[in-house]
């Protein structure tokens, strides 16, 4: 990623890698960065997708180029939105830990979005504006899935956001989650299979195969908590996570996730809202004066799947 040409935009260059040189100019813009096939043929359209000195049509093949970039227009500010409630699991002056509902995404997407975890973050700690990747993300570390609930570490001062950056990229900041799936896994084990944009859809990732492009070496740990009602509560750990790594790396074994759509999980009517993933646990030693360890229980509709349909609380 290269500076930003003005405060409003950003560059980010793309090498297509082998896997990618048959993909349309939209195909290829839309995996790298993030957005529907249809924002990056705007993009196209807008002359914000250069080779060679030129705008590039979204229609031309990834071929025959090196290398594009792309400018990509800021979206708007976040609003803050002090209606929206706000779970706090750690209030620090240069950082805060939050629980994040199922349901609510970490940051907007469309200009103007509400309902956002950072329109809740923004309304109760407005000195975060301007500190993050970009003016969407105020102060946010890392992000969650909508239907992810748990823990976001989010900085209240540049200093702390540049220093929790590093920590995460050097794999410094521990954090796990909790998942329910079909029962049946060993207590504990390691799943070490790369991952891969999945080329047939920009929602999901896939184990890499010898003809993927790019690909990156994941490893996710896991330990069997509980068992019931045909299902298991497992603690799982992911060094570095890859997008969608835990929810991925769960499939490829035979055990996604409950009311994971995404990844073949199985729907479960007592978890119409949802999937059954959450990130409980967040902890960095970082120095005698900026560690910090910070849980997040189980949600109750967790432990609910695990007594089975029509069993009475604590019969498990």
């Amino acid at each position: 990623m290269e500076g930003a040409r003005d405060p409003e935009q950003r560059s980010v260059r793309i090498g297509g890698g082998p896997g990618d040189r048959e993909l349309r100019i939209d195909q290829l813009g839309a995996r790298a960065l993030g957005v529907s096939r249809r924002r990056a043929g705007e993009l196209c359209a807008a002359g914000n997708v250069r080779a060679r000195g030129r705008a590039v049509d979204k229609g031309e093949r990834a071929a025959i180029f090196e290398e594009l970039s792309v400018f990509v227009p800021e979206s708007a500010p976040v609003v803050p939105e002090p209606e929206l409630p706000l779970e706090v699991r750690l209030e620090r002056p240069d950082l805060v830990v939050v629980s994040k509902p199922a349901g609510i995404p970490t940051v907007p997407i469309a200009p103007g979005e509400r309902g956002t975890l950072a329109g809740a973050l923004l309304a109760r700690y407005p000195e975060i504006a301007g500190i993050g990747h970009r003016p969407r993300e105020p102060g946010v570390i890392h992000r969650l899935d909508t239907l992810t609930s748990g823990l976001v570490i989010v900085a209240r001062t540049r200093d702390a956001f540049e220093r929790l950056v590093h920590a995460l990229r050097a794999g410094e900041i521990e954090k796990r989650y909790l998942a329910v799936v079909s029962a049946g896994l060993p207590p504990s084990g390691a799943v070490d299979l790369p991952l891969a944009p999945d080329p047939k859809s920009r929602h999901r990732v896939r184990v890499a195969t010898a003809k993927s492009g790019y690909r990156k070496a994941a490893e996710t740990r896991y330990r069997v908590l509980r068992e019931g009602g045909g299902y298991a509560l497992v603690e799982l750990a992911a060094h570095r996570a890859f997008r969608h790594q835990v929810r991925a790396h769960l499939a490829a074994i035979g055990h996604p996730i409950v009311g994971d759509r995404v990844y073949g999980g199985p729907l479960d009517p007592r978890l119409p809202a949802r999937h059954a993933l959450h990130a409980s646990y967040a902890a960095w030693a970082g120095d005698a004066t900026r560690s910090f360890v910070v849980t997040d229980p189980a949600p109750p509709e967790f432990l609910a799947l695990l007594r089975g349909p029509g069993e009475a609380e604590g019969a498990s």
